[in-house]
């Protein structure tokens, strides 16, 4: 048993568009302790925002902006290079606002941010597109958390603009060495057992660890676990990965409550 730790577990959702849906988001709400809401770049809209945002907050699962390239048509997983920091610092800013103003219409606020696709997948290593994203989180209100792959650019840019961040692992994708996530489409980077997903996230919340593709064991820092909610196994890799957690004797409590920013706004 692992007795004095607390953990997120952190899932993207609210990411249908008009009539088209994606995942069960009603499933992993009741599972996940806090939600990623698309916020209308990658996928998302002003009725799924709010619904999604109201059925949380019913559900006492705290909720983030998942600002993403404007990239409907690649679900923002294009990696787009034509756009410039202080283009990119503008349209999360613009993201985050438009969050809190449905999350505040349903009655809920939003706790932190964290970006989406190649917008993350980039920023992690572009130090000026992390820069851009940590100056807008601080423009809109420097009390939300910045989600970040730990040893990554976008850490080291949230700490210089002073903003409490939130390391996160990923229960279903695979690592290279040195802490990066493997390209989707290459062999292994995605996983789909949920008995695997759930025995690598214990791993790497209680000894901070995870198993890189080539074998090498390499250093991670967990305070959020991320469950993609658009895969078909998501809500029994979800189940799976909570319900080990718990049997080790981790907690799962809301982000801004595992990094101790419990908000007094």
């Amino acid at each position: 048993m692992t007795a004095g730790i607390s953990v997120d577990l952190n899932s993207d959702l609210g990411e249908g568009f008009g009539p088209w849906s994606m995942g069960d988001d009603g499933a992993m709400l009741d599972i996940v302790s806090s939600a990623n809401l698309a916020c209308g770049f990658h996928a998302g809209d002003p009725v799924i925002m709010t619904d999604t945002a109201k059925v949380a907050r019913e559900k006492g699962v705290a909720i983030g902006a998942h600002p993403a390239f404007f990239d409907l048509w690649g679900f923002g997983r294009r990696r787009i290079t034509g756009d410039s920091p202080a283009d990119i610092e503008k349209m999360v800013a613009y993201q985050i606002g438009a969050l809190q103003g449905v999350a505040t219409l349903a009655g809920h606020r939003v706790t932190h941010v964290k970006p989406h696709g190649a917008l993350y997948n980039m920023a992690a290593a572009d130090a000026a597109l992390a820069g851009a994203i940590a100056r807008a989180i601080r423009a809109v209100d420097p009390g939300l958390l910045f989600v970040v792959l730990p040893g990554s650019e976008m850490e080291r840019a949230g700490h210089a603009a002073g903003l409490a961040v939130a390391c996160e692992v990923f229960a279903d994708r695979g690592y290279l060495d040195d802490g990066s996530l493997a390209p989707r489409g290459q062999p292994g980077a995605l996983i789909h057992d949920p008995e695997e997903a759930a025995h690598r996230t214990v791993e790497m919340v209680t000894a901070g660890t995870v198993r890189a593709l080539s074998g090498t064991m390499v250093p991670v820092k967990a305070d959020t676990i991320c469950i993609h909610g658009d895969s078909p196994a998501a809500v029994a890799m979800a189940k799976a990965v909570r319900s080990a957690l718990e049997e080790a004797g981790v907690a799962i409590r809301p982000m801004h409550e595992t990094v101790g920013l419990a908000s007094s706004r």
